[in-house]
């Protein structure tokens, strides 16, 4: 599932590097949603990237993690585990523009692309499965135990998304991030133990 996602995405992603009317018409623009009622749009911007350091960035992450979730969820969900496999990247896409939707829908010059939602979906879904999984960062040669890196990562997000001015969609990334652990918590609650078992231990 992770590979055909990645698929989907290379082909739309490279066919709005050079069609500007495809990348516009499918980026994330509250106010054509509220008033155009392009609600298409709370989907397809995920699809669509920047450029290719912000497509590959995204991919990369998704590669490395999603397989892991894949494989995890296969274990505890069988036959189910490719639905809610999709499901939780679905409903990142979607959750993590919510948000921005309710703040930006009177803004007609506001816009969004790409993935970074719906990845931190499947970044922190694995991070409830496994938490003393270790990631490792740019230039730094120690991995960072995942529940420590998760904590980080939502901190730093809250903030910068009330106080950054780079372009880059932080609350995606917080409000993803929510929809990946309580998704996959909503699906196996005992997992919460789980995760606090091997914290402390």
């Amino acid at each position: 599932m992770t590979i055909v996602i990645i698929v989907f995405t290379v082909i739309f992603s490279l066919a709005g590097f050079s069609n500007k009317v495809l990348f516009s018409k499918y980026s994330f623009k509250p106010y054509a949603i509220k008033n155009n009622q392009e609600w298409y749009r709370f989907f397809t911007y995920a699809f669509i990237h920047v450029d290719i350091l912000h497509f590959v960035v995204n991919m990369f992450v998704l590669y490395s993690f999603g397989r892991v979730v894949e494989y995890s969820y296969k274990y505890l969900f069988g036959v189910k585990a490719y639905l809610f496999y999709l499901l939780l990247y679905v409903g990142g896409i979607l959750f993590s523009v919510v948000f921005d939707f309710r703040k930006y829908k009177n803004n007609a010059y506001y816009s969004a692309v790409g993935a970074s939602g719906a990845v931190s979906a499947i970044v922190f879904s694995s991070i409830i499965i496994s938490p003393l999984d270790k990631i490792y960062m740019f230039f730094i040669p120690i991995g960072i135990p995942s529940f420590i890196f998760g904590i980080i990562y939502l901190i730093y997000s809250a903030y910068m998304a009330k106080n950054s001015k780079d372009n880059i969609g932080h609350n995606a990334h917080f409000w993803g991030a929510v929809f990946g652990i309580a998704f996959t918590l909503i699906l196996k609650p005992n997992l919460f133990v789980n995760f606090l078992n091997q914290i402390i231990k």
